[in-house]
């Protein structure tokens, strides 16, 4: 089984569709709904996967990972390079990096991930297992 979706509440959802906008792909995910209150991205070229909503928070207060919920992203790509340029158009977005791209060797190998937040602080990672 396949998780099959995440909703997503952001605090700005003009600078989320921005952001996303330019993020999701570079991790392999295909736009899927754009409406004015909620956006959506699903994994591009009929892979599967989760499908990611994004929606307006109703309730105003900063995202914490600490906090019940949420602690992190993760999106598998499929090359240790992928890891690399979902990186850097996440730097180039401004994005905060929490580590850069490197070897994980207290994961099973092979394990090649990045982290950084987004607009919001939500933690994000791109993830090769096997460089293929």
């Amino acid at each position: 089984m396949v998780l099959g979706h995440l909703g997503i509440n952001v605090p700005d959802l003009r600078a989320a569709r921005t952001y996303y906008g330019r993020v999701l792909p570079a991790l392999g995910y295909a736009p899927f709904l754009d409406e004015p209150d909620q956006f959506a991205y699903m994994p591009a070229g009929g892979r599967r996967g989760a499908y990611l909503f994004f929606y307006l928070s109703t309730v105003d207060g900063p995202y914490s990972s600490a906090s019940t919920g949420l602690q992190h992203l993760a999106f598998i790509v499929a090359t240790r390079a992928d890891v690399r340029a979902a990186h850097e158009v996440a730097r180039s977005l401004g994005s905060v990096e929490v580590h850069p791209p490197q070897e994980w060797p207290q994961y099973p190998p092979p394990y090649f991930a990045s982290f950084w937040q987004d607009p919001f602080g939500i933690t994000i990672e791109a993830v090769c297992h096997h460089d293929r």
